[in-house]
């Protein structure tokens, strides 16, 4: 179901009902007022009312109230592209969603070439990031994941190319709209709009496909802290520092970030890519120094 010309159609129980905003709501500068997986409640003339607090957001597209972002990439045609795998996970945490990595197509890869890649990203589980393997060609490893998101609200992102499209249609029978609670005195459900199709998924949940999510964009990280907070792994032990207070984990004498790297606690990987992220939003975002 979409948001067609200002209509927007919200499923409560076993019912579809065609709404609009009211009052505040229908600010039109306001874009995300009223959200792809917001929910909401609407009176008895149908008219959504309020929106509920969110616990996540992501703008490209705008969507809503997500358990679960389900990155995912192909083993091979084309290769993983490290980089854009963890620009997907940084704006992932920054939206504050649980991201969970996919690898499809295995079926194209050697038992050399699966190890090979495990090792690869086995810096994911060192940050609490789960990684299926999977081909929905030969639907190996797919019931792994359907038992993982039950009952959840998954979105999925990733270049194109990689199976996003097979692995929906194995998660879900039918495109419809989201199922909220209803409540006593007002009816309450989810609204989906033509940004994206939020479909009931075979378990229990819901799954998104959000074209936007597959950009390799930064998040607007506006300065160095917050740029750390999203990096797990930078996480010190209380007692531990690194020589300077205000460490950009760079070029510092005595940095502690530095010294777990190449002792092999940090993933190189990780931290290499915290160094491109750094310089580019310094050039790019950050050219007031004291911002940073």
């Amino acid at each position: 179901m979409n948001k067609i010309q200002g209509f927007y159609y919200v499923k409560s129980g076993n019912e579809v009902y065609e709404c609009k905003l009211r009052g505040i709501l229908k600010r039109k500068d306001k874009k995300d007022n009223c959200v792809v997986g917001d929910i909401v409640e609407i009176s008895e003339d149908n008219s959504i009312v309020e929106v509920y607090p969110r616990k996540n957001m992501i703008n490209r597209p705008l969507v809503s109230n997500i358990d679960y972002l389900v990155i995912q990439f192909a083993g091979k045609d084309p290769d993983v592209d490290l980089d854009r795998l963890n620009t997907l996970i940084l704006n992932s945490i920054y939206y504050k969603i649980d991201p969970i990595v996919i690898i499809n197509k295995i079926d194209l890869l050697t038992e050399e070439e699966i190890s090979s890649l495990k090792e690869k990203l086995s810096y994911l589980e060192k940050i609490d990031i789960p990684l299926f393997f999977v081909s929905t060609y030969k639907d190996i490893g797919v019931q792994d994941v359907i038992n993982f998101i039950t009952g959840k609200t998954v979105a999925f992102g990733g270049p194109s190319g990689v199976g996003k499209s097979s692995i929906l249609n194995l998660l879900q029978n039918e495109e419809k709209l989201v199922v909220g609670e209803t409540s006593k005195r007002l009816r309450a459900g989810k609204h989906t709009t033509r940004d994206s199709k939020f479909i009931p998924s075979i378990c229990g949940g819901y799954v998104i496909d959000t074209p936007g999510f597959s950009s390799i964009e930064l998040p607007p990280i506006k300065d160095f802290a917050e740029l750390i907070s999203l990096f797990k792994e930078f996480y010190i032990n209380e007692g531990e520092r690194c020589k300077f207070l205000n460490c950009h984990h760079i070029s510092e004498p005595g940095c502690l970030i530095k010294d777990l790297v190449e002792k092999e606690k940090i993933s190189k990987i990780r931290y290499d890519f915290y160094k491109k992220v750094y310089e580019k939003l310094k050039i790019e975002r950050w050219n007031n120094y004291e911002k940073y």
